[in-house]
């Protein structure tokens, strides 16, 4: 205890999980705009896609993931999932009040505000397009556009997988992308943290006049906020450390989160 006394709340970690690998992209935001924050990063690829569970079980096991990264002495916690978010942002903050709590949403307000045609297009989980979250989202920034939403069954799976240019992985993309397109939208919304992993084939199917947006950065960016306002930013000058836990049962979950983190790192079991 004595020891733990010696660092300062500013040195402490940021925790960052989601349902798997996809939330490596909002922690990819989180250390271009900080990187001089440790970081450590937890994915449930076990029970990826969480849009296929129940929500009692996706806020049981965050509160999970939780706790395995509050015993770690994080300072803060982004629930890099929009699923999870959904479920159980409202119950981590009422258990943890005291913690800077980040979650995910998709961005359905900006989408509107950057249509031309009046139509928004929105990629997600079924998980997340069946929550009161999103329906709340539609009542308050929806009104005057028609917003088309697709579930995205089995892309989760092939982001997990490490197959973001596979045949598969373009056939799934073609077939979810069409009512949108056929609908004129304009501005399509990644509503899942693994999405923008395969923005490429989603960008050469639908164009240059097509906006896609997700929120990452501004998740990012809400959290350095927060980290400000609670005098938490590091002050290092430093690289900060990056730590990867998975319960991924696959042999090549080191090829895989290296290839999407962009750099080799080493993924320790979580049990």
């Amino acid at each position: 205890m004595a020891m733990q006394n010696k660092i300062k709340p500013s040195a402490a970690p940021i925790g960052v999980f989601d349902s798997g690998v996809g939330g490596i992209s909002v922690l990819k935001h989180i250390r271009e705009l900080m990187p001089q924050e440790n970081l450590i990063y937890v994915a449930d690829s076990k029970h990826a896609p969480y849009g296929n569970q129940t929500p009692d079980f996706i806020q049981e096991r965050s509160y999970q993931l939780a706790e395995f990264l509050l015993k770690r002495g994080v300072k803060a916690l982004v629930i890099a999932c929009n699923t999870a978010t959904a479920a159980a942002a409202a119950g981590l903050r009422e258990r943890y009040p005291d913690l800077p709590i980040i979650g995910m949403e998709p961005a359905v307000k900006p989408a509107v505000a950057a249509t031309k045609t009046g139509v928004v297009g929105v990629l997600a989980t079924s998980g997340t397009l069946k929550s009161a979250q999103f329906a709340a989202l539609l009542e308050h920034y929806g009104q005057g556009v028609e917003v088309v939403t697709q579930a995205c069954i089995g892309l989760v799976e092939c982001v997990e997988k490490g197959e973001l240019t596979s045949p598969s992985t373009l056939a799934l993309l073609k077939k979810y992308l069409e009512p949108l397109l056929n609908a004129n939208a304009d501005t399509i919304v990644l509503g899942c943290t693994h999405y923008p992993f395969v923005r490429a084939l989603i960008e050469g199917l639908v164009g240059n006049n097509v906006v896609l947006i997700d929120t990452g950065a501004a998740v990012a960016k809400h959290l350095k906020s927060r980290l400000q306002d609670n005098q938490l930013l590091s002050a290092s000058d430093e690289l900060g450390n990056v730590e990867f836990w998975s319960n991924n049962e696959a042999v090549d979950t080191e090829v895989v989160v290296s290839a999407l983190w962009g750099a080799k790192v080493s993924v320790a079991p979580l049990i």
